[in-house]
């Protein structure tokens, strides 16, 4: 039986925890053995939740989370200063054959604060846990990864960033953008988003798009990819701001040293978003 989304969520728990001990314990590479008693299970137990939740064994899912791997991957990813912006806004192979399409607002439309939108939400089970997706007509406006029970704070906060709209809930419509976006090979169709913010964080957005699935790239190559080398703090800035997890892959950006840090919805779950990729580009 096919793994669902709802049972990778209860299994990314353990994943989260694992990753967590794997990084807080790096300089000693602790065992397979030593990680199951760490979250209390047998290492059987843990190999079959390595297996249904990233398709890998867990020796082979945890090496993606390490520095070393960081540091390869870093390396592999020369390759991509040959992508610019523009050749990523224009080749025939842009975006990734082409499932995730977007716009941007217009400035009057931010000012307004979304005056006039009608915007669908609801919370849906993905690989990393629950996560808030909403919606217009005109594409998919935000994705944010939520801690248990913490779903009335996130629609506050969606409702502020949206102070002038009509929000709708829709938990069916959550469940099929879900499987869409986090089940591979699932979407029939383009995922189109609709972008909020200046003209100078929509470039870094659909820069970070360019980066394929598996691939992650030091803040000094995104700056080079994107076409604007020295402004690496205000890049980092604009990342940061970012409210559409996966779709656009903020989290395909570390640093220099290999570290996986600074993102907005925690290191474990960046490390666990980069080791699932990884995983994914390898079978």
């Amino acid at each position: 039986m096919r793994n669902t989304l709802a049972d990778q969520a209860r299994q990314y728990e353990m994943v989260a925890r694992a990753i967590t001990f794997i990084r807080g314990n790096a300089r000693r590479q602790p065992t397979l053995n030593e990680i199951a008693d760490k979250l209390g299970l047998s290492e059987f137990h843990l190999q079959k939740i390595f297996s249904e939740w990233a398709g890998v064994s867990p020796k082979r899912f945890l090496q993606y989370v390490t520095k070393e791997h960081a540091k390869q991957a870093l390396r592999a990813s020369k390759d991509l200063l040959s992508i610019t912006l523009e050749a990523g806004l224009s080749s025939p192979g842009r975006l990734h054959d082409l499932m995730v399409t977007c716009e941007a607002m217009s400035p009057g439309e931010i000012k307004s604060g979304g005056a006039g939108l009608q915007i669908g939400y609801g919370s849906a089970p993905t690989p990393f846990g629950a996560a808030l997706i909403a919606w217009t007509t005109r594409g998919i406006c935000h994705i944010g990864f939520i801690e248990a029970n913490a779903t009335a704070n996130a629609v506050i906060a969606l409702q502020q960033d949206w102070p002038a709209a009509s929000l709708q809930e829709d938990q069916a419509r959550a469940l099929q953008l879900a499987a869409a976006i986090f089940i591979p090979g699932s979407a029939t169709q383009p995922l189109h988003l609709m972008l909020r913010g200046t003209n100078f964080q929509i470039k870094v957005w659909e820069a970070l798009i360019s980066i394929a699935p598996g691939e992650i790239v030091s803040y000094t190559r995104f700056a080079q990819m994107a076409g604007i080398p020295k402004a690496h703090r205000s890049i980092g800035t604009a990342i940061g701001k970012n409210n559409i997890a996966l779709l656009i892959p903020c989290h395909r950006v570390i640093r220099e040293s290999g570290e996986i840090s600074d993102y907005r919805w925690g290191a474990e779950r960046k490390a666990a978003l980069i080791a699932w990729e990884a995983a994914l580009a390898s079978r």
